[in-house]
């Protein structure tokens, strides 16, 4: 074979290579495109509560409109989402948010302005804006559940009356035995000041002062004794079902599905429960603003919230979707109609978020004081 024939089938040879290389560039480029346009990141928690979001309107969402739907996991905060959008590489599309991430986030500047978003209407013909409850529209955030920390007894630790009301919580003579409480100041500090006569509506204006932080740890005293504290959100159940507690706070959805699983030993009070509100919010700078939108729209619907709460007991942000639940659902629910005439905190988001950090040194002081006694007086 000549050097000019060699040299022309090389040049072949080459030219085909780089023609067929282009042509996957293109085609790659083409589907990567294509999939930007298509795909969404969820970022949720997980467990029951994310298996009731698949099921309530991941799933049918990515059926009626053939997106694909990518569901992350993470832990809560806005550290990540801070990252994500400091670093302009905003991977997460929506973004599932406790109402104070929710806040702080959006302070930021970490959010889209979800503000000029059309929702759609109530199922029964209620304008959006009137259908979501309270707090659940916000300029970086559109409501999806309402969940509520409430109080758990055991049914076999009292005889007679068992406790009806968070007066109950802190009488240990009546009811005598070991409470638990979440490693927090929130929630126990309100309950504190219901127990003690503050009216719902006055609770964080005595909780801002002095002596009402005073007032509330006072309350708290008769609970010290085998205090036990807790972190994550199935340690009530096990607690109590094991006797090692006689009463303690707990997530409110958490609680009930635990306490009507066959062989439960406890129970739910709803009086006093601490209500919040959780949201959609978008990382500001997702390069998929207008189908997170559309995923927005979709699951804040009132049959995808109906649907949510049918697989796990979280009250729907909407009311419309209240009504399209049966009675043995609608029992379960923080929000539930008839518990309107119960004592009712809406935990002030905004508050906590100014003061959270001088109660929690007050708290942790109150828990370092003394030490935490046993029933039998024994240093823990």
């Amino acid at each position: 074979m000549t050097v000019n024939i060699r040299r022309k089938l090389v040049r072949g040879v080459v030219a085909a290579i780089v023609l067929h290389g282009a042509a996957i560039l293109s085609t790659s480029a083409q589907a990567q495109q294509i999939g930007t346009q298509a795909d969404l990141t969820f970022s949720s928690f997980s467990g029951p509560y994310m298996r009731s979001q698949m099921l309530g309107f991941v799933r049918p969402f990515e059926d009626a409109t053939g997106t694909r739907v990518f569901v992350e996991h993470y832990s809560g905060g806005i550290n990540e989402i801070r990252n994500q959008v400091e670093s302009a590489n905003v991977v997460w599309d929506v973004v599932d948010l406790i109402e104070s991430d929710l806040l702080r986030a959006c302070d930021e500047g970490l959010l889209e302005n979800l503000e000029s978003v059309q929702l759609p209407d109530g199922n029964d013909g209620t304008p959006f804006r009137e259908d979501f409850v309270e707090g659940a529209l916000h300029k970086c955030g559109v409501g999806m559940i309402v969940w509520a920390t409430a109080f758990a007894y055991s049914n076999d630790a009292f005889a007679g009356e068992a406790p009806g009301n968070i007066s109950d919580f802190f009488d240990t003579k009546k009811f005598p035995g070991a409470r638990a409480i979440r490693n927090d100041p929130t929630v126990i500090m309100e309950w504190a000041l219901i127990a003690d006569g503050v009216a719902q509506d006055d609770v964080y204006e005595v909780l801002e002062t002095p002596e009402g932080v005073a007032r509330a740890l006072s309350v708290m005293d008769v609970i010290k004794p085998g205090l036990q504290l807790w972190k994550n959100g199935t340690e009530p159940a096990r607690m109590l079902q094991n006797g090692e507690v006689v009463m303690s706070s707990v997530w409110a959805t958490t609680g009930s599905v635990a306490a009507d699983k066959p062989g439960a030993k406890f129970s739910i009070g709803w009086d006093a429960r601490v209500i919040e509100v959780e949201l959609f919010g978008i990382p500001k700078g997702t390069r998929n603003k207008k189908a997170a939108i559309d995923f927005i729209r979709f699951a804040s619907s009132s049959e995808s919230l109906a649907r949510m709460a049918g697989y796990h007991p979280n009250g729907p942000a909407r009311k419309s979707s209240l009504k399209m639940l049966p009675g043995d659902v609608l029992a379960r629910l923080p929000n539930n109609p008839d518990k309107e005439n119960l004592t009712t905190i809406r935990s002030d988001a905004v508050w906590w978020s100014k003061n959270h950090a001088a109660l929690q040194e007050a708290f942790d002081a109150w828990l370092a004081e003394r030490g935490r006694e046993s029933p039998s007086g024994t240093v823990r």
